[in-house]
Formats: C-alpha cells, sequence, structure tokens
C-alpha cells in the first residue's frame, strides 16, 4: 500500500469513525436544564469535541493498523 493510498484511507475512516463518535455522551441544555436563552434547547450543553477528536484518532488507528495488517490477504 503506497503512502497516498494510505493517508487517503486513513482521513475517511477519520472522519467515518467521527461521525461515528459524536453522539456519545451529548446532553441536550433541555435535558441539562440549562438552556441558554435564545438558542435551540435541543443544542449540547457540553459536546466535549475535543475528547471525541481524541478519541476518533485512537479508534481509527486502531481500525486502519487492522486494515494495513490484513492488506496482504484481501484479493482485489
Amino acid at each position: 500500500m503506497n503512502l497516498t493510498l494510505s493517508i487517503a484511507i486513513y482521513f475517511v475512516m477519520w472522519w467515518i469513525t467521527l461521525f461515528a463518535i459524536l453522539p456519545f455522551g451529548v446532553r441536550s441544555q433541555h435535558e441539562s436544564g440549562e438552556v441558554v436563552e435564545g438558542s435551540e434547547p435541543g443544542a449540547p450543553a457540553r459536546p466535549l469535541l475535543w475528547w471525541k477528536v481524541l478519541w476518533t484518532t485512537v479508534v481509527s488507528a486502531v481500525l486502519f493498523a487492522c486494515l494495513y495488517g490484513a492488506y496482504p490477504y484481501l484479493s482485489f
């Protein structure tokens, strides 16, 4: 697997993983009882995006390592 293909696959995996991880642990302003006036009550109270970016990077790296290890055995 060449470098360009590896970067492209990791990039796509990272974004798919980010969208899968984003909903975890989100509480709306309505659920937490801290609705900011003028905002949507369903908006997240604390989205914790930096933790989600960190977890996305870790999970994507593990998935990519599995794919990279299995790549020689895949037939296209």
